[in-house]
């Protein structure tokens, strides 16, 4: 990980956020290049480590907004939100070496978990086959979560791409019934990754349970989905409180049901449900009843009239392990012609059964966790199957250790994910309170989302997604945790330039007297590197070094004066905001003169003096340096567009000095009209440079 301090087994001073995700994706990275308007390196960046951006980008819980060091000062980055703005507006394909023939791998099971050891494996040059039960590749994601939830085309675009690597997908073939461990070695795959999930819905023994009109979670949600099931006018009972028991109750709603009552165990605040499933499925008219327990299913001639509830007192015990403690004196009866359980998933035990895998007494796989080998040779296993019912992003995390042992496997080493496999990722420090409280408040841009009238008619998707302008001025509010300024020491003089200029208080005095410029709490504005006298500050965002590279390039890349007829004019611009949208690259860049060349900084505090003087050294005839009309309010940085009019002013001098005339040097301010366009005010300042002609 660049910029990050190694520790044995373990990375340090990581953005939280990606030390937050289970599948550690390097979050700053790819914001930061979505704030610049470049969707397509965003999602390449994603998708180094993730084959799953699409499907993330809409489902994920974002364990990563959790941790989001911005929480303490307005709220988390929609970090999710983003990744899906990246998956929709980018492109960019994977690049897998060639799969050696030697090497194959047969993985069970296109879920989550399957897909990401698939996808790992074939980025190591191993060959790839997935074998998978139903017809549709994608597991859970793609049978069981809701059309209103994951629409097919986000599952449709990840899978196009793995295809495109090389992996083969095979389909309504399965393990156990169509072939078996042994079909599987005779045709030379030399290990097998199990990532069946949990496919089997659970009920309660009690009174009733086995009606007609009693069904289970996965049974009710496929069918729902894939086979056009209906409840109307159903009054529909749903019991359970966690995340499925919501696509249920919310399914049931879509379903046509004239009334969803969900009852559960644990009191109101406590449901295991994330609470904006909770909050969206009462918005769509869902009944809550918590703190309830069934009883029985009562029927009145054949027919179901409700469920017996009595009241929960207590769900863990002392030990926090499951077991329910009721109050026998206050009972219950919810009204009801129809009952979805939705208290849990199990793993199928006959499959993995069938095909010569032992289970234990429980049902349940034998497998060893440290190195995800079950206990037949040479087959491995991983997500929900062998970790219990979660995340789909904790089943990729499963995934990929499964994956990484299978290639330990095939060079014929050990592996152990508990001793260094995967590393541990130790985040930053969090954010002081001095410094938080100079950070500007920006408020987070809402993904928008249908009204719960639209909802609850059809199960088209609830979010409709960011535009692109509302993803780059979200991402403008990441912090850049850790992506800043740097000290060096060596050069430093003490001279306190950058306290004084800093609006965050980062830079300090120690208790030595000497000046230490807290680098974790850096918002990365970059006013200090422009205003350090002897060069002592380095950074280390990348967008920086990149426009730094281009200014280069662009001033050699231009005819040398006698060749050219017009004179050379460089633009040195912002490249946040609305500088980062389709209107300024494709509008105003596209519309520019032909002897006029472009470059775009991560903020006009970051262009230097030396940066403009070296132009003209190099033979630029004018130089203009464009910010925004006024301080925006969805810009993170304070106080810039006044450093870079003192700095404007310094320029001047320094020209005046060398004897470069006026003209040849402007600093001005673009609206957000002028910056979708070409013209306005900038028209007329280039045309008064064409005038001086060349120097």
């Amino acid at each position: 990980m660049p910029n990050s301090s190694r520790q044995k087994n373990g990375l340090s001073n990581v953005p939280p956020c990606q030390a937050g995700c289970p599948i550690h994706q390097d979050v700053r990275e790819y914001l930061r290049l979505i704030a610049v308007g470049d969707f397509n390196r965003s999602l390449e960046a994603i998708r180094r480590n993730n084959p799953l951006a699409s499907v993330c980008g809409t489902i994920c819980p974002h364990y990563c907004e959790d941790e989001c060091r911005r929480q303490i000062i307005d709220e988390p980055l929609s970090i999710r939100g983003l990744k899906r703005a990246a998956a929709e507006y980018g492109e960019a394909p994977f690049h897998a070496p060639a799969a050696d023939p030697r090497k194959k791998v047969a993985v069970i099971g296109s879920g989550p978990a399957g897909l990401l050891a698939a996808f790992d494996l074939a980025m190591q040059g191993i060959n790839v086959t997935v074998f998978e039960r139903e017809t549709l590749v994608g597991g859970t994601p793609r049978n069981y979560i809701p059309l209103y939830r994951l629409p097919d085309e986000a599952i449709d675009r990840d899978i196009e791409a793995l295809q495109k690597i090389g992996i083969e997908f095979k389909t309504g073939i399965e393990l156990g019934t169509d072939f078996n461990l042994e079909d599987l070695k005779k045709d030379g795959f030399k290990a097998v990754v199990l990532a069946v999930g949990l496919t089997a819905g659970l009920s309660l023994p009690i009174p009733g349970a086995e009606h007609k009109d009693v069904l289970k979670s996965l049974q009710f949600l496929k069918a729902s989905k894939r086979e056009g099931f209906r409840l109307d006018g159903r009054e529909v009972i749903v019991i359970g409180g966690g995340n499925v028991a919501m696509d249920v109750a919310r399914s049931a709603v879509r379903c046509g049901a004239a009334k969803v009552r969900l009852v559960c165990l644990e009191a109101e605040g406590k449901m295991p449900a994330f609470s904006w499933e909770i909050e969206e499925a009462r918005e769509e008219g869902v009944e809550f009843n918590c703190s309830w327990g069934p009883v029985g299913i009562r029927i009145r001639d054949g027919k179901i009239a409700g469920l017996e509830v009595r009241e929960c007192i207590s769900v863990f015990d002392g030990r926090n392990m499951f077991n329910p403690r009721f109050n026998e004196q206050k009972r219950g009866f919810i009204p009801g012609d129809t009952v979805i359980f939705s208290i849990g998933q199990a793993l199928d035990p006959e499959t993995v059964r069938r095909a010569g895998v032992p289970v234990d007494s429980s049902s349940r796989l034998e497998f060893n966790p440290v190195t995800m080998e079950t206990s037949v040779q040479g087959v491995f296993a991983c997500g929900e199957m062998v970790t219990g019912a979660g995340t789909a992003v904790k089943a990729m995390a499963s995934g990929r250790k499964a994956a990484l042992a299978v290639a330990a496997y095939l060079e014929g080493k050990s592996y152990s994910c508990s001793a260094g496999g995967t590393p541990d990722f130790l985040p930053l420090p969090s954010l002081e309170a001095d410094v938080a409280t100079n950070v500007k408040k920006i408020p987070r841009q809402k993904i928008p989302v249908l009204s719960p009238g639209e909802r609850r008619a059809d199960f088209s998707p609830v979010e409709k997604g960011y535009t692109m302008a509302m993803a780059v001025h979200e991402s403008l509010r990441c912090l850049g945790c850790a992506g800043g300024a740097r000290q060096i020491v060596e050069k430093c003089v003490n001279c306190l330039t950058c306290l004084r200029t800093c609006p965050y208080n980062v830079p300090v005095i120690d208790e030595a007297g000497k000046l230490l410029i807290r680098e974790h709490q850096c918002q990365a504005c970059g006013l200090c590197l422009t205003v350090c006298p002897n060069l002592a500050i380095e950074f280390r965002g990348l967008n920086f070094s990149e426009a730094e590279e281009k200014l280069e390039r662009e001033i050699r890349a231009m005819p040398a004066s006698a060749n050219r007829r017009a004179p050379s004019i460089l633009l040195l611009t912002c490249g946040l905001g609305d500088f980062a949208l389709p209107g300024f690259n494709e509008g105003f860049i596209k519309n520019k003169p032909e002897n006029a060349a472009v470059v775009k900084f991560p903020c006009i505090s970051k262009i230097d003096t030396i940066h403009i003087l070296e132009a003209f050294k190099l033979g630029v005839d004018g130089v203009i340096m464009a910010g925004c009309a006024r301080e925006n309010n969805l810009c993170p940085f304070q106080k810039t567009m006044s450093w870079a009019g003192q700095r404007a002013k310094r320029v001047r001098y320094l020209l005046d000095e060398a004897g470069i005339e006026e003209g040849r040097f402007a600093f001005i301010r673009l609206s957000p009209e002028e910056i979708a366009r070409f013209g306005g005010g900038i028209g007329e300042v280039l045309s008064k440079m064409q005038e001086l002609g060349k120097r």
